[in-house]
């Protein structure tokens, strides 16, 4: 029909007295903001110290996002970014070419895993892309697009075989994501999960060394919209 894949606005009310503030009209761009930076965050808490060569899986409007603001956590530069079109991939070399990075393209998804230590998955597949035979030690995932019960971007094994497992949020990723799916399939317990906001706040230790294998699953957060849509709000001239 010619709809874009995501969209969508931002309503935001005064929690004081219920009345309408704003209405956000951003198309789903904060959204997908608010994704990015959460991706950014995780990395800055989770991956290596020395990221070697930068992983994407996608090359949609997510994957530009997502390693954009990776660029603010990590000198790296060199990345690997695989995709289905090779039309999407074209524009996506020439695109973060312009905003300095070094992107190569490639077709073959186990290319990532076996030459990246910073990997970002951005699809809406419903069929593991990347498996644990072609994982290294001291990598770092973060997987993005399985939002949903029925996507999944990893292999469950890679979760089985991870140092460290974080969830943006425990109680939905029982639900959807690859910890969702990594429970389900029995691969690991849910003991093994710790959430991000604790790993941020010094609770629980994230990635303790440069040799561990880390994943984090990023379903998205209601918080994060409220979060950026309150601070868009306030940079418009919020009176109060």
């Amino acid at each position: 029909m010619g709809l874009p894949s995501g969209n969508g606005c931002i309503l935001l009310f005064k929690q004081s007295t219920g009345e309408s503030a704003a209405i956000l009209l951003d198309e789903g761009h904060l959204t997908d903001v608010r994704t990015a930076v959460a991706g950014a965050i995780a990395a800055r808490y989770c991956a290596p110290r020395k990221v070697e060569r930068i992983g994407i899986v996608g090359a949609g409007v997510q994957a530009r996002l997502q390693l954009e603001w990776l660029g603010r956590v990590t000198d790296c530069r060199d990345v690997l970014v695989w995709g289905p079109l090779p039309d999407e991939l074209v524009s996506y070399k020439a695109e973060m070419g312009e905003r300095g990075f070094f992107v190569k393209t490639t077709s073959d998804a186990a290319a990532i895993l076996r030459t990246c230590n910073l990997v970002v998955t951005a699809t809406p597949s419903k069929t593991p892309l990347l498996s644990a035979a072609d994982l290294r030690p001291g990598t770092h995932i973060t997987a993005v697009g399985s939002d949903t019960p029925e996507k999944q971007e990893l292999d469950s094994d890679i979760l089985a075989g991870a140092d460290v497992i974080v969830a943006d949020s425990l109680p939905q990723c029982r639900l959807r994501g690859e910890v969702h799916k990594a429970l389900e399939a029995g691969k690991i317990t849910e003991d093994r999960c710790v959430e991000l906001g604790a790993v941020i706040a010094g609770r629980v230790k994230g990635r303790t060394s440069d040799s561990q294998i880390t994943v984090v699953d990023l379903t998205g957060v209601a918080v994060q919209d409220i979060a950026i849509a309150t601070a868009v709000y306030r940079a418009l001239g919020d009176p109060e």
